[in-house]
């Protein structure tokens, strides 16, 4: 089982503090940052979610390896990119619990495919509680993540198409959608 629960208010909270955290250590390293975004459902006002913060480091392409070392350095644990091109995953360490962290290639399918649902699930709030009732009942039957994802995996399309992404985006996200045993939660 997947524990999905209703939207906390103090989500932004805790993002704005990793935001925080991850600007004043990037800026220390000299890591040029694009962004850092509140990506996945707890990034959603209203929407049931797993209770983990997710946060893309949005970066050009050259500024990857710097960025990655700057989270190493702050005992993150690299993950690699877990089949999701141009997007790099970390383990957090425990005085970080229930974050997930990727480092993002500015423009990257990746960055639009979490933008693109995060943005689409604020403007639409019926699609948002459809959303919540199939996370709630993927996450009642899924054994680990990766029943969760497949779980999933079709509204997740829907909410694709109503961003606007093309069929060969969504094909290409499809193709990447359900998490790798070894990825945060």
């Amino acid at each position: 089982m997947i524990r999905v629960v209703q939207y906390d208010p103090t989500w932004p909270e805790r993002f704005e503090q990793l935001r925080r955290l991850y600007a004043d250590r990037m800026a220390v390293a000299g890591v040029p940052v694009v962004a850092i975004e509140h990506v996945g459902s707890t990034a959603v006002p209203g929407l049931a979610a797993k209770p983990i913060i997710d946060c893309d480091i949005v970066v050009a392409e050259q500024d990857v390896p710097e960025a990655s070392n700057t989270l190493v350095d702050l005992d993150y644990e690299p993950l690699g990119d877990l089949g999701i091109p141009q997007r790099w995953a970390f383990k957090e360490p425990q005085r970080l619990a229930g974050t997930n962290t990727y480092v993002v290639i500015d423009g990257s399918l990746a960055l639009r495919n979490h933008l693109a649902v995060r943005d689409t699930l604020r403007k639409n709030p019926a699609l948002r509680d459809e959303y919540a009732e199939v996370k709630r009942r993927a996450g009642a039957a899924a054994m680990n993540i990766a029943e969760y994802g497949r779980g999933k995996n079709a509204i997740l399309q829907r909410i694709l198409a109503a961003a606007g992404l093309s069929a060969a985006e969504r094909a290409s996200i499809d193709a990447n959608q359900v998490p790798h045993e070894a990825s945060p939660r």
